[in-house]
């Protein structure tokens, strides 16, 4: 038959107790450790994704400032092409009204030095209709 030894018991009782002490020495020691780094690192992860959304977040308002700054200044540039072109317009319609008013005044001179001019060509062409006929008759006319 088959015989149990009592060593076997003792050999039992120092398996089991080397199993409590290596617990309590080893096992809860680096398993608490695994657990901290565990920890660590989840929050290190949270940490990463709470920046990364914070920095789309930033990232996402720049290009909206971005585009509203474009688009304020696309209208003001346009605002001021419109008032350049309002200037302009205001400054060659000034320019013509002078040029016009200068012409009619040098139109109205150049009337009134004609006008001059065959007056006295009217009290001249007796003369001159006399000296011509005495030129081309050879004699004197009366």
């Amino acid at each position: 038959m088959i015989s149990v030894s009592p060593f076997l018991f003792v050999q039992m009782a120092n398996f089991i107790l080397l199993i409590f002490i290596l617990n309590a020495i080893l096992y809860k020691p680096v398993r608490n450790i695994l657990i901290e780094r565990r920890k660590k690192i989840q929050g290190a992860q949270e940490a990463i994704e709470g920046a990364k959304q914070s920095a789309d977040e930033a990232g996402q308002a720049f290009k909206t400032k971005m585009g509203d700054a474009k688009m304020k200044g696309h209208q003001e540039k346009e605002a001021l092409k419109q008032a350049g072109q309002e200037e302009e317009k205001r400054l060659l319609d000034e320019i013509n009204q002078k040029a016009q008013a200068e012409l009619e005044t040098v139109l109205a001179q150049i009337a009134k030095d004609a006008e001059s001019a065959r007056g006295k060509l009217k009290g001249e062409i007796e003369g001159f209709s006399a000296a011509i006929a005495e030129k081309i008759l050879g004699r004197a006319v009366s």
